[in-house]
């Protein structure tokens, strides 16, 4: 099982990523959000990967987040969800976002990606509602900066996985980011918020 690859961007596509490591060349799918982060061709990359086995392929997926990754593995879970559903809804809902959806049952916004249908986003949402609990919301992999908006709804999504409502993690977020600025890490936020949170 291949779980991480770290070396030379040579190739992007509108779906996929080509690493060069040792020599070898790794095709991976990636969502549209690890795509725009991933840097310049000729870059150091590394991302988080998840490999299926399928009797007729063998596909690997690249992430920038272990949250996305995780999303990934519980989306594909649910029956009629292959890779590449995963992936684009990955692509229109960063894990934050997603976490809410399914919090909320919200399928009209998880249907949002392309693929998805009406009935598919409520057997997501009604499956995932109980296991989403348990995505740690991890920083993004170092050498794929997270956009701001998805650092944000990680860093929400993580306070929300430690117990706190949604209100008060969004609450604590945005006052982190008031405190250290749109560009701050994400593990800078999740600590920040957590103590903002913690005083609320």
């Amino acid at each position: 099982m291949i779980a991480r690859l770290a070396g030379k961007l040579v190739e992007t596509g509108a779906d996929h990523v080509v690493l060069d490591v040792g020599g070898v060349g790794y095709l991976a799918q990636a969502s549209t959000r690890t795509l725009g982060a991933i840097g310049p061709l000729g870059g150091d990359v590394t991302l988080l990967t998840e490999m299926q086995v399928r009797e007729d392929a063998i596909t690997l997926f690249g992430f920038g987040s272990g949250a996305e990754r995780d999303w990934f593995r519980l989306l594909t879970g649910v029956q009629g969800v292959g890779g590449r559903v995963a992936l684009a809804i990955l692509s229109v809902l960063d894990p934050g976002e997603l976490a809410r959806a399914v919090a909320q049952g919200d399928k009209a916004m998880i249907a949002r990606a392309q693929g998805v249908g009406p009935k598919l986003a409520q057997r997501i949402a009604m499956e995932l509602r109980d296991k989403a609990g348990g995505i740690p919301g991890g920083p993004s992999v170092a050498t794929v900066p997270a956009s701001p908006a998805s650092a944000r709804g990680d860093a929400v999504s993580a306070l929300a996985n430690l117990g706190f409502r949604s209100a008060e993690a969004v609450g604590a977020v945005d006052a982190a980011i008031g405190e250290l600025g749109p560009d701050a890490t994400l593990d800078a936020l999740v600590r920040l918020a957590l103590r903002k949170a913690s005083r609320a």
